[in-house]
């Protein structure tokens, strides 16, 4: 399990995360979104080491990661793919990294096979690789030494669609097995079809977490959509009932919960052909409205966004 807590990075007066605090759980896959310059990066980098927290901590276990012994057994790192030396082949790379780890080099070939990587790619050197086979070539490293813990910073980037269903049921199996995966992206339609739980960030602070369903579920305006064998006869009773009643399509809207409107409808003894919940705005909808501060582009005369507070949103506002 990742522990971040109260986690503060400044640099000189610019703070990249602001008071972030958030856990990504053993057997869960977490989606960790936002906008580009939203603070992810930096606060992976100080999970795995790589950049001093101003204040706060990150704990993976229970440890801090440079406390951790043969880091690689426990701790899967994707951070840049690109981030590897060009002049070695994709084999190299991961021969260097089993030797580290005091692995047996059937480690390699296993880890090829399953990002697949064929015999005659892992011999090229990775200055000739696409950028998504380095993709694939980072996430066959992170998964090396077998960790019980995956830290991943875009790794969607470069992949073709088939690589990305790939990446999904992956990612899905290794979270089934009980490891934890801490996926970081801003394509947020790829990762809400794996992710268990959501942190969405912007500019460096937390502004919204929870499951797609507890994030979408206060977006709806609580109305219901029904349809019965006697739209008159329903309108009638539920309008005695105090409910404001239009009509909508084949059917009816009606400003109160789809158990309200059962309810009405039973007692009225009248039969009903569809009754659901009024579908609220999508996540991605969701998910701009509460980045609205930190895009950098929008359509010309497209009207701003208004910060919205959901039940699991955290106190919004940029870096203090």
């Amino acid at each position: 399990m990742i522990t971040v807590e109260n986690l503060t990075k400044s640099y000189g007066g610019f703070t990249a995360v602001d008071d972030v605090s958030f856990t990504a759980e053993a057997g869960r896959v977490t989606g960790f979104l936002g906008p580009n310059g939203a603070g992810k990066t930096t606060t992976m980098r100080v999970m795995t080491g790589l950049t001093p927290p101003t204040r706060g901590s990150v704990t993976i276990g229970g440890h801090l990661y440079r406390d951790l012994p043969n880091p690689g057994r426990h701790v899967g790192v994707l951070l840049d793919a690109s981030a590897q030396h060009a002049g070695r082949t994709g084999r190299e790379v991961l021969t260097l990294g089993a030797r580290t780890m005091g692995l047996p080099a059937s480690r390699v070939d296993e880890m090829l096979a399953l990002v697949s990587l064929d015999e005659r790619e892992s011999k090229r050197r990775i200055k000739n690789y696409s950028l998504g086979m380095r993709q694939r070539l980072g996430i066959a490293h992170a998964l090396l030494g077998d960790p019980s813990v995956l830290i991943l910073d875009e790794p969607a980037n470069g992949l073709d669609p088939a690589g990305i269903r790939w990446m999904r049921g992956l990612l899905k199996s290794y979270a089934d097995r009980g490891g934890a995966v801490l996926l970081s992206s801003h394509l947020l339609h790829e990762v809400e079809q794996i992710a268990d739980e959501m942190i969405l960030i912007g500019r460096g602070r937390i502004v919204a977490r929870g499951t797609k369903a507890e994030l979408l579920a206060v977006q709806g305006d609580g109305s219901t959509l029904v349809q019965a064998v006697d739209n008159d006869l329903l309108a009638k009773a539920l309008v005695a009932a105090g409910h404001e009643v239009t009509a909508a399509g084949a059917g009816l809207s009606v400003s109160t919960q789809p158990a309200v409107v059962g309810q009405v409808a039973l007692e009225a003894q009248v039969a009903l052909v569809d009754l659901r919940a009024t579908e609220g705005r999508g996540l991605e909808d969701l998910f701009l409205e509460l980045t609205a501060d930190t895009q950098r582009e929008a359509p010309a005369g497209a009207p701003s966004a208004q910060p919205a507070t959901p039940a699991h949103a955290a106190p919004q506002g940029g870096p203090r």
